[in-house]
Formats: C-alpha cells, structure tokens, sequence
C-alpha cells in the first residue's frame, strides 16, 4: 500500500526523473532536471485517543473504507498547522463527537510498510455522550471483556488497546513504542 511515486516537479511541472541527488544524499530522490527541486517522501502522521471514561473505552465503528464496519479508536491523517495533540482531539471530536479533557501520549506505532507513524493520546471522557460524525456509524464504550478483538479495523488499534488494559492492570500509564 506504497503511495504513487512522485510524477513531476511541485515547483515547475516538469517530469522528475529518480536518482541519487548531488548534495550527498544516498538514497534515491525524485529530482527535476529543469530546477534541480529534490522531492522527498515521508511519512504520514496518524493522530488518535484512546478516550476512556473509568474502566470503559471508547471505539467508532467505521463507516467509511478501508475497514468498513469494523472498530477502531478515533484517529485520522494529521493536518498541516496542527500539533499532535490537536490533530488528536480534533479526530476524536469529528469521529466520536465525544467530550473529553486531552492527557498525555500513550503510544507511538510505526508502520513502515505503508509510511506511517501512529500517535495515541490518553483522553478522559468527561461525558457519556456521543455525537458521531459521517465517518462513525456507532460510537459505544466497551469494558476490555466487551471489546470485539475480531472486529477491529486496525492491528494499531489492538496493539494500542492491548497496552492500555495491560497498563491499566498494573495501576500506571507509560508511553509504548511499538513496531508493527
């Protein structure tokens, strides 16, 4: 699920060609010949909750594709002249329509294989009521013995969930770094 490579220039419109640029790089780059742009291509920030509200979470069923009807934390692409955090809250508000107060970040996934970095922030659910946006068919909260392993849209979901209750067990919240 590599993304399309770059095509032509965003400075002039010319076709780049792919090679390794003159100023010391050693990976190949997508280069115009006509004003030397060098094009890189990086990986997309993915900024998301794990809104909880005493020993529940909250999870969106999806109502949009990849993973249509399947269940996920709320979470979404990052936006440009957003931090993290903001990114993170404003998913959780346009997905869940959920009240909450943002704490720290809990978890940071890395999939390489598709070019993203998954940011989870804790967030404290200050009412139980929802307001799902489009993308959400159902926003419910779930004790860990209610969640629907089977059903989730996302191995970042599971993984994310799996250190949340393991964290919650032991009575303390660390930050998590994980590879998927």
């Amino acid at each position: 699920m590599h993304r399309a490579p770059i095509k032509h220039c965003r400075q002039c419109g010319t076709a780049v060609v792919y090679r390794i640029p003159d100023d010391g790089d050693t990976k190949q780059r997508a280069v115009c010949p006509a004003c030397q742009t060098i094009h890189y291509e990086n990986p997309l920030n993915v900024v998301g909750t794990v809104p909880y509200l005493g020993d529940r979470v909250l999870l969106c069923k999806r109502n949009i594709e990849p993973r249509l009807g399947k269940w996920t934390l709320p979470a979404g692409f990052m936006e440009l002249n957003e931090t993290t955090a903001e990114g993170a809250a404003r998913e959780t508000v346009e997905e869940a329509g959920a009240q909450f107060v943002m704490q720290g970040l809990f978890s940071l996934v890395n999939v390489s294989r598709v070019g993203q970095v998954h940011l989870f922030y804790l967030a404290q659910l200050t009412s139980e009521q929802f307001d799902p946006g489009h993308e959400t068919v159902e926003a419910r909260l779930f004790l860990e013995s209610e969640i629907p392993w089977d059903e989730l849209a996302f191995r970042t979901t599971r993984e994310t969930l799996e250190c949340y209750f393991a964290d919650r067990r032991m009575g303390a919240f660390s930050i998590h770094h994980i590879d998927v």
